[in-house]
């Protein structure tokens, strides 16, 4: 087994509080449940365009509160959306901060010009890693393999040299494809025992 030199993770639900069902709930003001919005959500087109970088974040502002139907102005919703990307977990800052002596640290998210300003100005997220990588930024999203590629070329690295987390099941998988170590976790709790596990830590 090759050495793992190098920590790639997942933001949102990893080491990101992201609360976009929740805040978007009381936004719809109980016309759908959190399952119901979680489901539509997936579905929903614009937001996968904005994410990919092909869709302006006012074009996005205006569709998004024309077909959800909110009772706001688009830039009262875009402010709103941007705070959805709430904080850092509890832990994470201390939990990088004693890998990073021995590992390279990168991060590779499915977000969006909005929420990556506000983890980048407001909540210094990106500043944690040597590479920061979001689908916005090359038009591609987890689980496809070329997202997983470019952050190994950014990087420099060889798959067998990485260990990825995600929340995500079928991020995972794909990058466990590649020759990525790969593992599903929640919250920073979760990546602590799987490095623990791992003897990284």
């Amino acid at each position: 087994m090759s050495q793992i030199d190098i920590l790639l993770f997942d933001l949102g639900g990893v080491l990101v509080e992201f609360s976009g069902v929740q805040d978007l709930a009381v936004l719809l003001q109980g016309r759908l449940s959190e399952s119901e919005i979680l489901e539509q959500m997936s579905r929903y087109s614009p937001s996968e365009q904005f994410g990919l970088g092909k869709l302006s974040r006012e074009d996005f502002g205006n569709r998004f509160v024309k077909d959800w139907n909110l009772d706001l102005p688009p830039e009262d919703f875009l402010r709103e959306y941007q705070s959805w990307s709430k904080r850092l977990f509890p832990g994470a800052v201390e939990l990088l901060t004693l890998l990073r002596p021995r590992f390279r640290l990168a991060a590779l998210s499915n977000s969006n010009e909005l929420h990556w300003e506000r983890n980048t100005n407001d909540l210094g997220v990106t500043s944690l890693f040597e590479v920061a990588i979001s689908s916005h930024q090359v038009g591609l999203y987890k689980p496809d393999p070329r997202m997983y590629l470019t952050a190994l070329d950014r990087l420099g690295a060889s798959a067998d040299s990485v260990m990825f987390f995600d929340d995500v099941l079928v991020n995972v998988t794909a990058a466990s494809a590649l020759g990525i170590r790969a593992f599903q976790v929640e919250g920073v709790e979760g990546v602590r025992l799987r490095l623990m596990r791992e003897q990284l830590l």
